[in-house]
């Protein structure tokens, strides 16, 4: 027979109990982790949030004792007894209530449990699908509880340390009108507005704008975002960042701000200390020395450009592709001259994914160069690379000829890939870079036109203003990311605040007066009234605490994430709808027979 809780008040947390509660009466309630029958002793270890503590019944205790009998795994119990001393030798010092245990005189059961699909503890292997299918029992794990912890901790110390810089938590609405930001937009039907529709925000750019227009001055928002994209496991639907707009403001001031900010974060959260300030790298920097904008700075292996010493080698490769405007580059991995041929032959398919024509090694050995393109070059030249390379006796040298933007992406993946192999790092370390002075445009091949590199709302650096007329792929920006062990923790930029500018950005992106004043004109019209310079940043908070909490996957640091083919497994969403509720929208589907995902197009 089930049981309720009327006349029992839970005292204690079960992992709060310590040596100094010995002798005191308390209350707990929870779920049974697991549950021993030793002959004449019950054995439950009893679990909630705050962790786990032994409870013991004898038969002495009457009823407690039957009650224990009937327990299974996960049965949620409410238990009233005894603190006492753990017998001498039996004390378990992995678990903080390792050294008493309760003794119960009174059970109750308050709800029964089905054998669950999977054990709820850690380190479990268990498919990813059920795990979120039965999410509820997931979260149950310690964890899982940890990470939601963790993730709650951040979200208050991130508004304590704003609060104590005079920033404004702000609202900013969830309905708004489609703009283009890069990815499609989730579009909501209006029922009293037939045949238009409302977007979900991808972030709150143009109102925290508007905002500093309005003379918020400092705002922040802990915010959902919505982007209907191709999924990975850094990416979800529905996300949240911690958004943040400052007005009167230079880059310099929001660099250093937010690395206070960073600083209080894992202070607070998981006691450790960043050292300020923190380096810096301009984009030109990261993506010569390491391949990518998003740079791994817990190891070494930079790249190594060589165009000047191969340009007039007897290899036709590297020569013809300094010729025409390519260049080569390379890495010099410490100790790979002992490579076997198949892992030079994974390396060269790895790069080959990333655009590369092909992967060009030698092998630096006690006979000298061992290389199938060693025969090209002259004794000297040799020499001239592995001195530009810092190469010595063990080492092996890997190249990539091409344009700059095929070998910086080729060999930046290879490098990291190299780094996790060869176990260059540690996984522990936190190594946080800024990175600065992106380009303002680049452009599109497929859209035949220029794009923002960020978004059309970044200034670009005063000193070039003049080439938008004349070179704008020259134009840098006003921009910087945030990046730690290789992932972009946040970006953002100094904002446009005058309307030529802004007008000459959508002009360059290819939108016509009558599109710009269309989409923008409420923002265009803000910029007439007075619109001081302001700028910010925005942070995945769910990419922060999967950094923070050593995790492979954001789906882990979410409560109930979507899979990578945008669906919740526990609810079943998304799902079809009722006709009546389509006809109130005005809206019916049609689902083409070619379409194999059965996707539904609107008419």
């Amino acid at each position: 027979m089930l049981e309720g809780i009327a006349g029992l008040h839970r005292s204690h947390g079960c992992g709060e109990l310590r040596a100094t509660n010995t002798g005191e009466e308390v209350t707990l309630m929870g779920w049974v982790h697991r549950r021993r029958d030793h002959g004449g002793l019950i054995f439950i270890d009893l679990r909630d949030r705050s962790g786990l503590v032994q409870v013991v019944c004898d038969p002495e205790s009457g009823e407690a004792f039957k009650k224990a009998e009937e327990v299974r795994n996960e049965y949620v119990v409410a238990v009233r007894g005894r603190v006492r001393q753990r017998p001498e030798g039996t004390a378990n010092p992995r678990l903080a209530t390792g050294a008493i245990e309760v003794e119960a005189r009174e059970l109750r059961i308050l709800n029964r449990a089905k054998t669950p699909p999977f054990y709820i503890e850690d380190n479990i292997g268990v498919d990813e699908a059920l795990r979120l299918r039965y999410r509820y029992l997931d979260l149950r794990r310690p964890e899982m509880q940890e990470i939601l912890r963790l993730r709650y901790q951040t979200t208050r110390a991130i508004r304590e340390f704003l609060d104590g810089r005079g920033f404004w938590e702000i609202e900013t609405p969830m309905l708004t009108r489609s703009t283009p930001e890069g990815a499609r937009d989730f579009l909501v039907p209006s029922r009293l507005r037939p045949g238009e529709f409302f977007a979900l925000p991808q972030s709150p750019q143009l109102f925290k704008q508007i905002l500093m227009v309005a003379g918020v001055e400092r705002y922040f928002q802990i915010v959902r975002c919505f982007r209907d994209e191709d999924l990975r496991a850094d990416r979800q639907p529905e996300f949240t960042q911690l958004d943040m707009e400052m007005s009167f403001i230079q880059r310099e001031d929001i660099l250093n701000l937010v690395e206070e900010l960073m600083a209080h974060i894992f202070r607070e959260t998981l006691g450790v200390e960043i050292n300020l300030p923190l380096p810096r790298l301009t984009y030109q920097e990261a993506i010569t020395r390491f391949g990518t904008d998003k740079p791994d700075l817990r190891f070494g292996l930079e790249i190594q450009d060589v165009s000047t010493e191969v340009k007039k080698c007897g290899f036709k490769v590297f020569r013809d592709a300094v010729a025409t405007g390519g260049v080569v580059r390379g890495l010099c991995v410490k100790g790979g001259a002992a490579f076997s041929r198949r892992e030079l032959d994974e390396l060269t398919k790895l790069a080959t994914t990333y655009g590369a024509k092909g992967l060009a090694w030698m092998a630096i050995t006690t006979e000298g160069v061992r290389s199938p393109i060693a025969k090209f070059f002259t004794a000297e030249e040799l020499q001239e690379l592995m001195k530009v390379m810092q190469a010595r006796e063990g080492d092996l040298l890997l190249f990539v000829a091409d344009s700059e933007t095929i070998a910086a992406g080729t060999l930046g993946a290879l490098r990291l890939e190299l780094g996790r192999r060869l176990r260059l790092y540690d996984p522990g370390q936190l190594a946080f870079t800024w990175v600065t002075d992106f380009p303002l445009l680049e452009y599109s091949p497929e859209e035949k036109r220029f794009v923002a590199v960020h978004h059309p709302f970044t200034m670009p650096m005063e000193e070039d203003w003049p080439l938008l007329d004349t070179d704008p792929l020259k134009v840098r920006a006003l921009a910087y990311d945030l990046v730690l062990n290789g992932v972009e923790l946040g970006g953002g930029s100094i904002r446009i605040h005058r309307r030529d500018i802004q007008e000459k950005m959508f002009s360059l992106l290819g939108f016509s007066p009558e599109e710009a004043q269309e989409k923008f004109g409420f923002l265009l019209e803000a910029f007439e009234y007075g619109t001081p310079p302001h700028g910010g940043i925005a942070f995945g908070l769910d990419r922060m605490v999967m950094l923070m909490a050593r995790r492979d996957t954001i789906r882990d640091c979410i409560a109930f994430p979507k899979t990578q083919s945008g669906t919740c497994l526990l609810t079943g969403a998304p799902s079809p709808v009722a006709p009546e509720q389509l006809l109130e929208l005005h809206l019916r589907t049609v689902v083409r027979s070619a379409d194999r995902q059965g996707k539904a197009v609107q008419e």
